[in-house]
Parts: C-alpha cells; sequence; structure tokens
C-alpha cells in the first residue's frame, strides 16, 4: 500500500511526511504526533525507523518528546521547518534549477510571466 522510494532511506520519507503536515499546517504546534507503533504499524515499518524519523525532527527543534506522553509538534516548529526548508531549497536545489534554466537558454522572467497565467 506503501510506495517508497528506494532512492531514499524511509525514515527521511517519514521525516519529509511529518515535515509537510507542519508545514502545510494539517498539524499544528503543540499538538501531539501520532505514536511510534502507531505510525509503524500504519505504514509496515519497523519502529526503530519510525525512531530515527522523530529523533531527526527532534534534533531540529521541530519536535519535541514530552515524557510519558509522547511526541509533539514543538512551539515555532513552522518557521523552524520553513527556514529550513528555504535554505535547503537555497543551497541544494536553486543551484541546480538555475544551471538547468541557463543550459535550456530559457528566460526566467518569461518563465514567472507563465507561471502567472
Amino acid at each position: 500500500m506503501n510506495q517508497w522510494n528506494e532512492t531514499q532511506p524511509i525514515f527521511v520519507q517519514i521525516r519529509t511526511r511529518i515535515m509537510a503536515l507542519i508545514l502545510n499546517k494539517t498539524t499544528n504546534e503543540g499538538e501531539a504526533l501520532p505514536s511510534v507503533r502507531q505510525i509503524a504499524t500504519d505504514l509496515s515499518v519497523n519502529p526503530l525507523t519510525v525512531t530515527k524519523a522523530y529523533q531527526s525532527l527532534v534534533e531540529l527543534g521541530v519536535v519535541e518528546k514530552r515524557r510519558g506522553l509522547g511526541m509533539f509538534v514543538a512551539e515555532g516548529a513552522h518557521k523552524i521547518l520553513l527556514n529550513h526548508e528555504r535554505e535547503k531549497f537555497l543551497t541544494e536545489e536553486w543551484p541546480r534549477i538555475r544551471t538547468q534554466i541557463e543550459a535550456l537558454d530559457l528566460n526566467l522572467n518569461e518563465l514567472l510571466k507563465e507561471e502567472g497565467k
């Protein structure tokens, strides 16, 4: 049922899904996240994989672990993620996209005009 991208570790894909919930404000700051066991069962993955995904979000400061209660979206998580993802885009993705635009001899202003239609 779940289709995993074989070029990326599953914990990264789970982390990306949780990040999307926070960025899209589907899950709000202060809100509880599903338990490790629940996600592992729902996605048919090892609980350690889910734990690794959550731990990476804790290290980023967007998820907090509350002893005996579970994982929660940290206050300020949306802003932290937005800044993190913008920086990642500008340093990792934009240079590649810009190079491709130049290689294809595309006009950025014309591309932006097309997008606005």
